[in-house]
């Protein structure tokens, strides 16, 4: 029997081998994990859905599969006696990939009726039989173009066609109808959906190079980023919290902290702080439905939090924020974290955020713009805390300053609103109880 690359799960149908963990003669188990697949932010491990002999491997480490591709093959008869009719379909079982291969040039070989496609026709863009998925904005602008948006093939999550995808529609139609014109060779094909064409440029030309080719975590990013900044009118509120007070209850309450097994960090308080603050501010809680052109406002908080790997970026949330205590939120956070360095974590636990947080304090950076992560409609950058002058009744003193940036999305948050969160949100950091930490 063949196994296949099973389903991945929600919007997921491709990914990368990362690790193969048998070879061709091994004894496998069902569910016994056969290999590591890079999808989306995650590595999963794949397991077997039968048992036997693996007597064929399709697949090596660093091939892009997708959902059915065959990965290995296996004898379940264990080396035993077969049946007559077993050893044939197996001798035609390792004939099927060779007939395969060979199928359309014999085609060809016996000269097999056919007529050669003009060159210069446009063939019709293959239709879609579902409703397409697509903001008003990109609906209003296919019907000022004359675009059937269901003759458009749609990159982004769930199929949801974007601007980017409109435009690499128009390119194809382009390039297909400039020869039919003026006949003059046909341009260099559209760049795939979603990606922009850009010129080839020759850097060697000026000094030594080397190429590194993207990994599928850092395309993923590449593609969510660019589709954030296209799509979102993005907005960011700067202020600063005095952070001293709440500094010396993590100075004071760490050691209790790790004598359980935990660390009492910045990123600690500040999920409990934003848990309380979220509550006051549910639009900063929200989501946009393009579709329906209504607000999602949740009644839960689970905040992703930015995590900084070797591989990339990985945003793991912790689920139902405001109904955990300082001990458990600093467990989970360190656990989370842990496992997306490792890349053990799972898809599931990236998904389900009403709110981001990126705390780039630790590495040393100030003031910075992050980008909202859709379909999330605000993200909160924390910088690193500094000593500044601070007056204080009459008086200057040293104060231990945290930088904060708010981006948000001005199609769901005005101004207004965002000063407000902000205005909370600086008075929760400065005046943090200590019984909120105390265990």
């Amino acid at each position: 029997m063949d196994l296949t690359l099973p389903n991945l799960g929600e919007g997921a149908d491709s990914g990368t081998v990362v690790n193969l963990f048998v070879k061709e003669g091994d004894q496998i188990a069902k569910d016994q994990p056969i290999l590591e697949l890079e999808n989306e932010k995650a590595v999963a491990t794949i397991p077997s859905t039968g048992a036997g002999t693996v007597s064929k491997i399709f697949v090596k480490a660093g091939d892009k599969i997708t959902v059915g591709q065959r990965i290995l093959a296996l004898d379940e008869g264990g080396g035993g006696p077969r049946d007559e009719g077993r050893g044939a379909r197996d001798e035609q079982a390792k004939a099927a990939p060779q007939r395969e291969d060979q199928s359309r040039p014999a085609e060809r070989d016996e000269g097999a009726p056919s007529k050669a496609p003009d060159e210069t026709e446009t063939p019709p863009e293959p239709k879609h039989e579902h409703e397409p998925v697509a903001a008003p904005s990109i609906r209003k602008l296919a019907r000022d173009l004359g675009i059937d948006l269901t003759r458009v093939q749609g990159s982004a999550s769930g199929g949801r066609i974007v601007l980017e995808d409109v435009r690499a529609f128009i390119q194809r139609l382009q390039s297909r109808a400039a020869p039919k014109a003026s006949g003059a060779t046909p341009s260099a094909p559209a760049a795939p959906s979603g990606k922009s064409a850009a010129e080839p440029i020759d850097f060697s030309k000026w000094g030594p190079v080397s190429r590194k080719t993207l990994s599928p975590l850092r395309q993923v990013i590449a593609r969510r980023m660019s589709e954030s900044w296209a799509a979102v009118p993005r907005v960011t509120q700067f202020d600063e919290a005095d952070i001293t007070q709440l500094n010396e209850l993590r100075k004071k309450y760490s050691p209790s902290y790790e004598q359980k097994g935990a660390r009492l960090t910045l990123t600690s308080f500040a999920l409990g702080i934003l848990a309380t603050v979220l509550k006051k501010h549910p639009a900063i809680n929200s989501s946009l439905d393009e579709n329906s052109e209504e607000i999602v406002l949740k009644q839960y908080i689970s905040i992703g939090v930015a995590v900084d790997t070797e591989a990339g970026l990985i945003v793991p949330v912790i689920r139902d924020v405001d109904k955990k205590d300082m001990l458990a939120l600093s467990k989970e956070l360190e656990d989370l974290a842990k496992k997306a360095r490792e890349r053990r974590i799972s898809p599931e636990e990236l998904k389900g955020g009403s709110f981001t947080l990126s705390n780039q304090g630790g590495i040393g950076s100030a003031h910075f713009t992050p980008i909202v992560n859709k379909p999330e409609v605000a993200i909160l950058g924390l910088g690193r805390g500094s000593l500044k002058p601070v007056v204080r009744d009459g008086k200057i003193e040293p104060r231990l300053v945290l930088p904060m940036a708010l981006s948000y999305d001005h199609r769901v948050i005005d101004g207004a609103t965002a000063a407000r969160f902000m205005v909370d949100l600086v008075k929760a950091f400065e005046g943090f109880r200590e019984e909120d930490v105390r265990l």
